[in-house]
């Protein structure tokens, strides 16, 4: 696998073969990297651990986000099969805030879930199903439908959903709730929030689609976000931040605070 270095020069010279000043968005394909990194003297073992490092992980080269204008990014979506395309949006990560309360829930998880849980993103995914915090956040009850969904969507290709929920209000009204977990230091990207609409949109036709995305922060903080699409920008509708914790860890003055609110 490339060193993350080589994932710039590779990326970057894509980026230029196509980019000319006044371009919003252009599409290129799995095998140009392929190209890219053999002309490079690198041997493209792990070309979808390159998109993913720049979608989760990782800035684009300098040199890539010098050229887009002021309050844009680049951003990387996929186009079809083994397509994807380079588009300017308004935000590319979505980040927790830093100056929001945190509320403390009682920590529902399994023993057994706890100490075998494997991965950050595996583990993010058990506490919010065990602590049923999509329907905390949400205020509706919601169900674990199937987690890691692999399916193909118009216009996208192959697409992955890490958790999909199904819920209903108190006055009946049905939702599907697609849940973006990350940990570590992986980051929560737009495309994927865009991804997932695109499929519920597609295959759950019926349901309203409100997108979901939970992030571990530091001490075992959950971020919670509530996303929407607005005027083809991903924006924030809500966020929450939770600590799961032992429920003799909640004080009265927290139980009052939180009765009053």
């Amino acid at each position: 696998m490339p060193d993350e270095p080589l994932y710039d020069a590779i990326i970057g010279r894509v980026f230029n073969d196509y980019y000319r000043v006044g371009l919003t968005e252009f599409e290129f394909n799995r095998n140009e990297l392929a190209v890219a990194a053999k002309a490079l003297g690198v041997d493209p073992k792990n070309l979808g651990d390159l998109i993913y490092s720049f979608r989760y992980r990782k800035p684009l080269p300098e040199g890539v986000r010098a050229t887009a204008p002021s309050e844009l990014e680049w951003i990387i979506e996929p186009a079809g099969r083994a397509k994807y395309r380079f588009r300017l949006s308004r935000v590319s990560r979505i980040l927790p805030r830093e100056d929001l309360v945190v509320t403390k829930i009682p920590d529902s998880t399994p023993e057994i879930i706890a100490t075998y849980a494997q991965g950050d993103e595996q583990a993010l995914l058990a506490r919010v199903r065990y602590n049923r915090l999509v329907d905390i956040f949400l205020g509706i009850a919601a169900y674990s439908l199937q987690n890691h969904l692999r399916t193909t969507v118009k216009r996208m290709g192959q697409i992955e959903i890490d958790e999909l929920y199904v819920g209903v209000s108190r006055s009946g009204q049905q939702f599907v709730i697609p849940v973006q977990a990350k940990g570590g230091n992986d980051q929560l990207a737009v495309i994927q929030t865009l991804q997932d609409i695109a499929c519920c949109q597609e295959k759950f036709a019926t349901l309203k689609c409100r997108p979901v995305s939970a992030q571990f922060m530091a001490d075992g903080v959950i971020a919670m976000f509530e996303l929407t699409m607005q005027d083809g920008q991903i924006r924030v509708v809500d966020e929450k931040h939770y600590k799961l914790v032992h429920s003799d860890q909640i004080t009265a003055e927290e139980l009052q605070s939180y009765r009053d609110g």
